[in-house]
């Protein structure tokens, strides 16, 4: 059964962890390696050519503090000399948990709008899909924002939302991706139950830990397995089936 994991922020691991992921299994055909910042960018790119598997994408991730001027300036202009070995531009956002957790103002959150912006508008230049991080009821803004910038390859990973906001990503062609919580969590199953397969990947998010029966291991991509065997039930389609359309939309969006 291949896989390939959509969504990982491998660069997050210890030098010993990542080699056992990507030498430890040859059911991972790739992993797309998002990025927290300037620095975080850097490393993925010296992972992915290090190792062929690793498919880099370079961004500034939403749930942290803003960047200044000088940092988003050599951010931006570190992704433009690399592009050319950038899979996407992600990951990238709208700060949520932030706001719930009231540690930023609307003021700020209207900062973070104009920095997705910038990141959607590159996109859109560079030709690139761009990962997302966009969930609740930040995702309608993110899709209000990615209709007036025209841009249409858009993967809204770890995806939680509203059904009218589904049907609209749905309508717009914007794909998804679960993680191993699918085989737990009821509100992300009923997600997986009314996206069209063609529209899915699978991720870990990894090592974001997870719960259930992964409760107490590290996160790796072998755990997307227990994914596939849930959408199947779900979709009421072969194990094998599912996997082989999962890394179809996968090679295909991102151009693997």
């Amino acid at each position: 059964m291949k896989m390939i994991d959509a969504h990982i922020h491998l660069d997050q691991y210890k030098d010993q962890e990542i080699e056992s992921i990507l030498e430890g299994s040859d059911s991972i055909e790739a992993l797309l390696s998002v990025s927290f910042d300037l620095e975080s960018c850097k490393r993925n790119l010296e992972l992915s050519r290090k190792y062929p598997k690793v498919k880099p994408a370079f961004g500034f991730h939403p749930e942290q503090s803003l960047p200044t001027e000088q940092e988003f300036s050599m951010l931006i202009g570190w992704m433009n000399q690399h592009r050319t070995e950038m899979m996407a531009v992600g990951e990238v956002g709208l700060p949520y948990y932030l706001r719930v957790g009231q540690k930023i103002s609307m003021l700020l959150y209207g900062q973070y709008i104009e920095l997705l912006e910038t990141f959607m508008k590159l996109a859109k230049k560079w030709d690139k899909p761009i990962v997302l991080h966009a969930v609740y009821d930040d995702a309608p803004i993110v899709c209000d924002l990615l209709e007036k910038h025209s841009v249409t390859k858009a993967h809204f990973h770890w995806f939680k939302g509203d059904e009218m906001t589904v049907a609209r990503m749905i309508q717009n062609r914007y794909f998804i991706s679960v993680t191993p919580e699918i085989v737990y969590k009821e509100k992300i199953q009923n997600i997986a139950q009314s996206y069209p397969l063609e529209q899915m990947m699978i991720e870990t998010d990894g090592p974001w830990p997870f719960e259930g029966p992964f409760s107490g291991k590290m996160t790796h991509p072998t755990m997307m397995k227990e994914s596939i065997f849930k959408i199947a039930e779900i979709k009421n389609l072969s194990e094998t089936e599912v996997s082989e359309r999962l890394v179809e939309n996968t090679k295909k969006f991102y151009g693997i």
